[in-house]
């Protein structure tokens, strides 16, 4: 075995290049973000706003996507120099992926909906009301 141990380090010495540990002013400025991208689709909700549903239901989810950016960076500390680019190499493809497994899904159901046989053709031969 070794003699250079992992107890032999001072505090000093022992440090990260990658910036893998948060500080406190991190998580503080984390933490503010994340309870006003909460704080504002509650209020969007909750409120008249004069927007129709649809755009609401669509500036929520701009807000959750920028909340997602800021739980990642803030208190899971991904960025692209960590773990050598590989955390964001795998958070890139874990996207990719479900982009194409959302859309593909929409799309099949889209297509299932119009190409459906309407329910009154269904009715048996013969049959009346």
């Amino acid at each position: 075995m070794s003699e250079h141990t992992h107890s032999a380090h001072t505090g000093a010495e022992h440090h990260h290049q990658d910036g893998a540990h948060g500080t406190m002013k991190g998580y503080v400025i984390g933490f503010v973000l994340s309870v006003v991208l909460t704080v504002i689709p509650f209020l969007i909700a909750m409120r008249e706003t004069g927007m129709g549903p649809q755009v609401t239901a669509f500036v929520i989810m701009g807000f959750a996507a920028v909340q997602i950016v800021v739980h990642m960076v803030y208190f899971l500390h991904m960025n692209t120099r960590s773990e050598g680019g590989w955390n964001m190499l795998a958070l890139v493809f874990t996207l990719v992926i479900t982009v194409i497994m959302l859309a593909g899904s929409l799309w099949v159901m889209y297509h299932l909906n119009t190409n459906m046989m309407p329910m009154d053709d269904m009715r048996p031969a013969g049959y009346t009301p």
